[in-house]
């Protein structure tokens, strides 16, 4: 059995960086010499095969043919004379498109190995534009690369571009979209998935109330930056540093300011009202993206609410409390703290701010704190009843607000 280590696991081992799952292309096999062998078939669309022992994924090697639109239009052909440079030269980047034999020998026959020296993302062949989706994953794959100083080649870019040009993304299906973009805002850098798509004009395509940001003047003495598209490309940026790793605050992060867009030209650079206008645009990309409830409801508080968060110093004890309540704080205490990131990462994400403290998120969490640590057994054990009890409780978390925000200087009740 000729088998070859093949994809990310080769790359991330080029890379210096820890390989994660190891798969495996199978050259000159068919699917019931896989099985007799002790293989375990687990392909529903080609013929990939767990390991018996190891339990990592061995495919055979194979080769797709075009025969419908979108990125599940192509007929798969894993006849045992398929070659490996054939199965290679299937596969979307050249960084990808390299195997490793299993005595170290690297099969390389698009310059994958090259590529990576010169840090490029570059498209194997012309089938790349077969597949819509492989528009995306460039895009994510830059979010987790360009750190290390990769770009995309210019003739990647330009066959991207035509591919927009051609409406290929509209076949993409909601759940993969999301699929991309959620994976995107757990990498190092989202903005570059967001800039990359951008690009190519892709974003106004899978993320048009993101791609509208773009153009749109904000106050200079506010966002030196001016531009609200490449503010939220410092602050993508930014929750990726405060919470690596963590979708549900990049998607926040990624969504607070959409009612920007739609602030009348005659008000600009102003902004106002645009927290409350953004929940709208919000709504409606959450549903079309079928987007999880957890990141929808997370990204709906901190679109509404983060100008109050940045102010929080001037509420009074009464309206912080509403504002806990609001984001639904007493029920779910990690939403506040949640919050808190995201609007540090909407204030450190602009020009000059980067290093900049913040201490609102800390009174945020400071006065959250205190009014959770109320009780509502302790004062039916005082005695209240029904209404009282909820009315008492109500009290009670604003005055152990107001004593918490003793030394913050803000406004009494």
């Amino acid at each position: 059995m000729q088998t070859y280590l093949v994809g990310g696991a080769v790359r991330d081992a080029l890379l210096g960086q820890t390989p994660g799952d190891r798969d495996f292309v199978v050259v000159g096999q068919t699917q019931a010499a896989m099985e007799a062998a002790g293989f375990r078939a687990i392909g529903r669309d080609f013929p990939v095969f767990l390991h018996p022992h190891t339990g990592e994924e061995y495919a055979l090697a194979r080769t797709e043919r075009k025969a419908g639109r979108g990125h599940r239009g192509f007929v798969v052909d894993a006849d045992p004379s398929v070659t490996l440079e054939q199965d290679l030269e299937r596969r979307d980047f050249t960084i990808n498109a390299i195997a490793q034999a299993p005595d170290g020998t690297l099969i390389d026959p698009y310059g994958g190995a090259r590529d990576l020296d010169a840090r490029l993302l570059r498209h194997v062949g012309p089938a790349f534009a077969e597949d819509p989706l492989r528009v995306l994953r460039a895009a994510r794959f830059m979010a987790r690369f360009a750190p290390l100083g990769f770009t995309v080649a210019d003739e990647t870019m330009a066959l991207m571009r035509a591919m927009v040009d051609a409406g290929e993304l509209a076949t993409l299906t909601p759940e993969r979209v999301w699929q991309e973009l959620r994976r995107a805002l757990g990498s190092a850098r989202p903005s570059a998935f967001v800039r990359t798509l951008h690009d190519c004009g892709a974003l106004a395509v899978v993320l048009p109330e993101v791609d509208a940001l773009y153009g749109v003047p904000q106050r200079a003495e506010y966002h030196p930056e001016v531009d609200t598209g490449t503010h939220i490309e410092l602050v993508v940026d930014m929750a990726a540093r405060l919470a690596p790793g963590d979708d549900a605050i990049g998607f926040a992060a990624l969504t607070h300011d959409l009612g920007k867009a739609l602030t009348p030209a005659h008000q600009l650079p102003r902004h106002v009202g645009h927290e409350h206008a953004g929940v709208r645009p919000l709504e409606a990309l959450c549903a079309r993206l079928k987007v999880p409830s957890a990141h929808r409801e997370l990204a709906i508080v901190a679109c509404r609410e983060h100008l109050n968060v940045h102010r929080i110093a001037e509420l009074r004890d009464t309206t912080l409390y509403e504002l806990i309540a609001r984001c639904d704080g007493f029920r779910r205490p990690e939403r506040i703290d949640q919050l808190a990131l995201v609007c540090e990462a909407d204030k450190r994400g602009r020009l000059g701010s980067t290093d900049s403290d913040y201490p609102q998120g800390a009174q945020l969490r400071r006065a959250h704190a205190a009014a959770c640590a109320v009780n509502a057994r302790d004062l039916a054990a005082e005695g209240r009843a029904g209404p009282a009890i909820g009315e008492a409780l109500r009290r009670a978390r604003i005055a152990a607000i107001a004593a918490a925000r003793g030394g913050d200087d803000t406004p009494a009740t």
